[in-house]
C-alpha cells in the first residue's frame, strides 16, 4: 500500500465540524489502497472535544501528535470555565481580534511550525508517498509548504473551507491583507493538487487570474450513512404530550442567526401562548454563555435548551428525531462558499429541513433540491412565520414522513474517499513522470 501523510490540527478527540473530513479519510482510504499517518494536534488542545470519536479512528492508523495547541486556544481552555463547550463571546471576541493583528496567517502559527518539524522526521524515516494538509487552520499549508519544498514529497492542500484571514476575517491593515494574499498565493501555485469542499470555491480557484492552481477537484465533505433507526418519542411536555421538536446541531458561537432564532420564538409564544407545552428547540453544539442568557431573559426557558457539546452519534439521533432541523452559517459575503458538513447529514436523516441562508449559496441550493425551505438570514419574522406553520401542521398532521433525496448516495464519505484515493494515484504518478 502506498501512504498518505496527513497535516491537520482537527482530530479526534478533538471535536467540531472539520474533524469529520480528515476523521473519513482515515477510514475509507486504507479500502482504496492508500495507508495514513496523521500528525495532529494534543488530545486536549482545544475547547471541544468528543471522545467517542476516538472509536472510530482505525487501529492501523499511525496518529503523531505535536502537543501544545496554538496560545489562543490554551488560554480559551484555561478561561472556559466547564467542559460543555461553553465559553463567553466578551472574551473570545477581542482575543480572537488582537491574534488577527500578531499571528499570521493565524493563532495556529506557532503549532503549525513545530508540526513541520515532526512531519519533516517522519518523512525521513521513509514510507510516505504523498503529504496532505488539511485547513483550516490555513497555517498547516504553509507548513506543508515548506516540507514539500525541503523533500520533494508531492503535496495536496485540502481545504474544508476557503483562506481564513481573507474571506473570514477581515485583516487590520492594507499590510496585512498583502501578507494574507501572498500567502494564499503560495499555498495555491505550489501545490500539486488542491481540494475545495464546496462547488463555489473549487470554481473560484480555477478561474482565479493570479496564482491559479496546478489542478483544483471538488470534494465535497459528505456523510457516513447511519444504521437503520426508529424514531425515539424524545422529551415529553410535563402533560404528558408529544413535542415539536426544532433541532440544530453544529457550533453556536459567534453564530449571529441565533439571536434571530431566539427572537422568532419568543414572538410565537407571544401570538399563540399554547404553544410553550409543545415547542421544544434542541441546540446541540458548543456555544456562548450570552446566548443562554439572551434566551432566558426573551422568557424562553423550558422552550430553548442549550445542550452544550454532545457526542457525534448523539447528535446525529437527535437529528433523526426531529420535526424541523435548521441550518445556518455566519453572516458575510466571504461565507458564501460554506457548505456545512451537516449539511449532507442532516439531508441524509430525511427530516425537513429549513436553511436561514442567502438564496444563491451553495448549501441553499442543496436544501432546495432536497425539498426543504431556504429563508433569508436574519429574518426574525420569515422565521417566525415558518415555525408557526410547521407547527400547525404538526399539530394536525403529525410527525412528517422522512424523505432521503435519491440523490445523495454519490456523498458518502466510502464514496468520496474513492475519488481521493484516484486524486493520489494521479499526484504520485505525475510527480514520478
Amino acid at each position: 500500500m502506498r501512504r498518505v501523510l496527513i497535516l491537520a490540527y482537527f482530530y479526534p478527540p478533538l471535536a467540531g465540524g472539520g474533524v469529520h473530513r480528515v476523521l473519513s479519510f482515515t477510514r475509507h482510504l486504507p479500502a482504496h489502497g492508500w495507508a495514513c499517518t496523521v500528525v495532529c494536534a494534543g488530545e486536549r488542545d482545544y475547547w471541544v472535544s468528543d471522545d467517542s470519536l476516538v472509536a472510530a479512528v482505525p487501529g492501523e492508523t499511525e496518529v503523531i501528535r505535536v502537543e501544545g495547541g496554538s496560545g489562543l486556544s490554551t488560554w480559551l481552555k484555561l478561561k472556559r470555565g466547564d467542559a460543555q463547550g461553553r465559553r463567553s463571546s466578551r472574551s473570545f471576541g477581542p482575543l480572537r481580534s488582537l491574534a488577527d493583528w500578531w499571528l499570521l496567517p493565524d493563532s495556529y502559527a506557532g503549532w503549525a511550525k513545530r508540526a513541520r518539524a515532526t512531519v519533516e522526521d517522519r518523512i525521513a524515516r521513509g514510507g510516505i508517498d504523498v503529504l496532505l494538509s488539511s485547513s483550516p487552520p490555513d497555517s498547516v499549508h504553509l507548513a506543508a509548504a515548506d516540507v514539500a519544498l525541503g523533500t520533494r514529497v508531492p503535496w495536496v492542500a485540502d481545504f474544508r473551507d476557503p483562506w481564513i484571514g481573507l474571506n473570514f476575517r477581515k485583516p487590520p491593515t492594507p499590510w496585512h491583507t498583502a501578507r494574507q494574499r501572498a500567502m494564499e498565493a503560495r499555498v495555491l501555485s505550489h501545490a500539486n493538487l488542491v481540494l475545495a469542499a464546496s462547488r463555489t470555491h473549487a470554481e473560484q480557484l480555477a478561474a482565479r487570474a493570479d496564482a491559479r492552481p496546478r489542478a483544483v477537484l471538488h470534494l465535497p465533505n459528505g456523510f457516513e450513512p447511519a444504521a437503520p433507526h426508529t424514531a425515539s418519542p424524545g422529551p415529553r411536555a410535563a402533560d404528558g404530550r408529544d413535542q415539536f421538536r426544532v433541532v440544530f446541531t453544529g457550533s453556536l458561537s459567534l453564530m449571529d442567526d441565533l439571536a434571530t432564532l431566539i427572537d422568532a420564538v419568543a414572538v410565537l409564544l407571544e401570538r399563540d401562548p399554547g404553544a410553550r407545552a409543545l415547542l421544544r428547540v434542541e441546540l446541540l453544539g458548543p456555544y456562548d454563555r450570552e446566548w443562554e442568557e439572551r434566551a432566558s431573559a426573551r422568557g424562553l426557558d423550558g422552550v430553548v435548551h442549550f445542550a452544550g457539546v454532545r457526542a457525534h452519534a448523539e447528535a446525529r439521533r437527535a437529528q433523526r428525531s426531529a420535526d424541523l432541523l435548521l441550518l445556518w452559517r455566519p453572516h458575510g459575503e466571504g461565507y458564501r462558499t460554506m457548505v456545512p458538513g451537516k449539511t449532507y447529514e442532516y439531508l441524509a436523516s430525511g427530516r425537513p429541513v429549513v436553511a436561514r441562508q442567502p438564496e444563491r449559496d451553495e448549501a441553499a441550493e442543496l436544501v432546495r433540491r432536497a425539498g426543504g425551505e431556504v429563508i433569508a438570514p436574519g429574518a426574525a419574522a420569515a422565521l417566525e412565520g415558518a415555525l408557526a406553520a410547521r407547527l400547525a401542521r404538526w399539530r394536525t398532521g403529525g410527525r412528517a414522513p422522512d424523505a432521503v433525496p435519491s440523490w445523495l448516495g454519490v456523498h458518502t464519505r466510502e464514496h468520496l474517499a474513492s475519488q481521493l484515493a484516484t486524486a493520489l494515484d494521479g499526484v504520485v504518478a505525475g510527480a514520478r513522470a
